[in-house]
């Protein structure tokens, strides 16, 4: 049964970034729906939006981090060229930005633009840099490698 377990491991560069890329996106994507319940729920009503999402900042950046490790040893991203590593983080990112605004969208019913307006200066654009860490981590993570 082990043999057959090993051949679903993906080989090529291009599955492992697909690969992991998919499974970094489905575990942190995860993590944030439950925070964001959570968030929506009881910190709003009590802090308001802008410290909500500010308090739930940190606790998604250590589930990035957390993600991206498991993701660097599942698919040994150490081993690969830093293009691969980097690459595994923009097919999640690809992948949480199209998830994001297609709930976004279709459950508030506002436009990319609106959406975008609605968002609050200081957390938005803490999240656009939690964004730009999320893409960065498989390859942070994996550095200091022979590959590099």
């Amino acid at each position: 049964m082990t043999g057959a377990v090993e051949e679903l491991r993906p080989t090529g560069a291009a599955a492992t970034v697909l690969a992991g890329g998919a499974l970094y996106f489905l575990a942190v994507f995860a993590v944030g729906f439950l925070l964001g319940v959570a968030r929506t729920l009881w910190l709003v009503p009590r802090l308001g939006e802008r410290w909500s999402e500010l308090l739930e900042m940190p606790v998604m950046l250590a589930a990035i981090y957390l993600a991206a490790r498991w993701i660097a040893e599942r698919f040994t991203l150490r081993a690969r060229p830093v293009p691969v590593r980097l690459a595994t983080g923009l097919v999640a990112l690809a992948l949480l930005l199209a998830a994001e605004l297609g709930l976004v969208l279709s459950l508030r019913g506002l436009t990319v633009t609106e959406y975008l307006q609605t968002r609050d200066p200081v957390s938005g654009t803490a999240y656009a840099l939690s964004l730009l860490v999320f893409a960065a981590m498989p390859a942070l993570v994996s550095r200091g490698s022979s590959a590099d």
